[in-house]
């Protein structure tokens, strides 16, 4: 997707590099990928995102490559294997991918999805599948004005991460959000912990009560909301908050006894039955980074609508469906 690539796009765009984006637009059976994936190729010979999770990028760059030296923007077909010798096994995942090759948008399309992004603003990106694939974009699908095939994607605001309580493990849990694309805010009233110095420049740390933070920016449906700080005085607000309001994921981190005394103190809480505690998922770890792993871990199980089991024992799909993008 545009999300996952557009900070390398957007840093070789400022340099004066062209780059040319490779995009799944279409596929004949089944894939490690969804539609809309994105992989972009930089005139320096550098590139970023997959499109297969590794059989056809080979492929790809080759034909992006290309297009950098002057071929044609186009729409190709590739199909894992193409690159095999006769006699070796092809991947299970073989079905025919459709790929548009073309280079990065203009201006003022480049501006319009680097703002976005940075705002978390919605925005609907068109690209045309037939030549000369112009780019378009709007601020929803109905509002497009340009005809013909196309492919569409929608980008949406990213789903918000509340950590309560500014902790070491909040920090290595604002660490590894960073890579899931949630922008992550950390709350805690104690000006001595919001000033430990020890988040991300990508986390935004604010000294506040939590109820009173939410109460000012009310939770979305896909946002979450962790509770680290072991006191009760924070921690509660917080989740008598958040579980007033439609927030997808609200969990507290502590131990089973330690979860009983916290049902008892909001047994009056409205959606308490939505509280998940302890938080995180069974990994029996016991460092920082493995009990952040384990609670990230359940967020996205989560999100998902998944248990969060071994694949091993299990028969769903791989990976939820996603509506990436569409034509």
């Amino acid at each position: 997707m545009l999300r996952e690539v557009w900070p390398f796009v957007d840093a070789h765009r400022r340099a004066g590099r062209p780059v040319t984006l490779a995009r799944l637009v279409g596929r004949d059976g089944p894939g490690s990928r969804p539609l809309g994936a994105t992989m972009a190729v930089a005139a320096d010979g550098t590139w970023r995102g997959s499109l297969s999770g590794g059989c056809v990028e080979g492929i790809v760059l080759d034909a992006a490559r290309a297009v950098l030296a002057g071929a044609a923007p186009h729409v190709t077909a590739v199909s894992p294997g193409d690159d095999l010798l006769p006699w070796e096994d092809a991947p299970a995942c073989a079905g025919a991918l459709r790929v548009l090759i073309t280079p990065a948008p203009p201006e003022p399309v480049h501006s319009a999805i680097t703002t976005a992004l940075a705002d978390d603003r919605p925005l609907t990106v068109r690209v045309g599948l037939r030549p000369p694939h112009r780019w378009s974009t709007a601020s929803t699908v109905s509002q497009l004005t340009d005809v013909g095939p196309a492919f569409i994607e929608e980008l949406v605001g990213r789903p918000r991460l509340l950590l309560v309580g500014a902790t070491d493990l909040a920090a290595v849990l604002a660490t590894l959000a960073g890579t899931l694309h949630r922008p992550v805010v950390v709350l805690d009233p104690r000006p001595g912990h919001v000033a430990s110095g020890a988040f991300p420049g990508t986390a935004d740390v604010v000294r506040a009560w939590p109820d009173e933070w939410i109460a000012r920016h009310p939770l979305g449906v896909h946002d979450a909301v962790v509770t680290l700080s072991h006191d009760p005085r924070i921690d509660d607000r917080a989740l008598r908050a958040a579980l007033a309001g439609p927030a997808g994921y609200v969990a507290a981190l502590g131990s089973r006894a330690t979860h009983a005394q916290r049902l008892r103190r909001l047994t009056d809480a409205p959606g308490l039955d939505r509280l998940t505690g302890p938080a995180g998922l069974d990994l029996g770890g016991a460092s920082l980074a493995e009990s952040a792993l384990s609670i990230l871990a359940e967020l996205v199980a989560v999100d998902n609508g998944r248990c969060g089991g071994r694949l091993r024992d299990g028969d769903l799909p791989i990976r939820a469906t996603t509506a990436a993008g569409h034509t």
